[in-house]
């Protein structure tokens, strides 16, 4: 391990970054980072078993620059390489990008001094996906869908971004109050695909100071070797159609232990249901006849089309899943 000399007095902002394979996308990554306005910030570079040489670039970029700090550890997934970084972050807040992604120049200067200034909890911005192949670009929220905002408690702040129903549960995007984490005892859950989706969830459910800029500083690159697009068939489908499902139950839950505490506003039970509609629409793409018998099963055996009719809200939702509950009957061998 290389560690960083930073202390936590100057230490506006922690970036921690999970690292494996990024490949030469890592070096452009590195690049934008190192780049930023903000200077006062500590990066943690979380190795997670890298074969493609990635760590020894880390390395190399951390003997250049104290403010790095590498972690080299067996390969365990996303989740474990940021829980990994939360251990050791001296920040006032911290963020966690993806090492495959760009980072506009003013990105953490705009976030951290939104934060500072209005004395949030958590900062976000507007973001961009970048499609590799065509090269296209196109705006995670668009403006029409929401603009800057004041500040917000949580819970009002996530229902405002659910109701555009643009918005993407991620990590990446925002700046987020370091004690705050340590004080829920926040971590990410090891071996759950999309895991940012019940972290964030619960995040902002304690948050009571948020503000969003419609400032676009963040690149999310959409590429094949990226978790979440890849095309999968068969078990492969059914492995992480699985994960759905948990998030699903996750999300159900958060609902039943908040009520009372907070305002649980329509769009979060609406999140539920579409959480496991998703699943349903994967069963449609699976061309393997016993892949989709089995996500069928999952979907009974988890209790998740009981779930869904818990959780469903307004006519076009409740459309939607009666249809998908008529198709899941009819195609369910018993």
């Amino acid at each position: 391990m290389t560690m960083s000399e930073s202390s936590s007095a100057t230490t506006r902002l922690s970036v921690i970054i999970p690292l494996y394979n990024a490949g030469e996308m890592f070096v452009n990554f590195m690049a934008s980072l190192l780049g930023q306005s903000l200077r006062e910030m500590e990066i943690i570079i979380v190795n997670d078993g890298s074969t493609d040489g990635s760590g020894e670039k880390a390395h190399r970029y951390a003997q250049n620059d104290p403010r790095i700090t590498v972690i080299d550890q067996e390969n365990g997934g996303v989740s474990c390489a940021r829980n990994a970084g939360l251990a050791i972050a001296k920040g006032h807040y911290v963020t966690f990008p993806d090492a495959d992604d760009l980072l506009y120049p003013t990105l953490y200067q705009t976030l951290v001094g939104m934060a500072e200034q209005d004395q949030l909890d958590v900062a976000q911005c507007n973001g961009e996906r970048y499609f590799v192949g065509s090269k296209r670009v196109k705006p995670l929220i668009p403006v029409d869908r929401l603009t800057s905002t004041g500040v917000l408690d949580g819970p009002l702040w996530l229902r405002k971004a659910l109701a555009t129903k643009r918005y993407l549960h991620v990590v990446w995007l925002g700046v987020y109050r370091l004690a705050l984490i340590r004080q829920l005892g926040l971590f990410f859950e090891p071996g759950l695909h999309h895991q940012d989706i019940p972290w964030t969830t619960e995040l902002m459910f304690n948050v009571r100071r948020a503000r969003y800029t419609q400032e676009v500083l963040y690149r999310y690159y959409i590429h094949d070797r990226s978790i979440s697009n890849q095309k999968r068939t068969g078990l492969k489908n059914v492995e992480y159609q699985r994960h759905y499902l948990r998030i699903a139950e996750r999300l159900e839950d958060l609902n039943r232990r908040y009520r009372g505490k907070i305002t649980i506003y329509p769009q979060f039970p609406i999140q539920v249901t579409h959480e496991a509609l998703s699943v349903c629409h994967a069963i449609r793409r699976e061309p393997d006849p016993l892949a989709r018998q089995t996500i069928i099963k999952d979907i009974f055996t988890s209790g998740t089309h009981k779930r869904m009719i818990r959780n469903a809200r307004g006519i076009r939702q409740w459309y939607q899943l009666l249809l998908w509950l008529r198709r899941l009957y009819a195609w369910r061998q018993r």
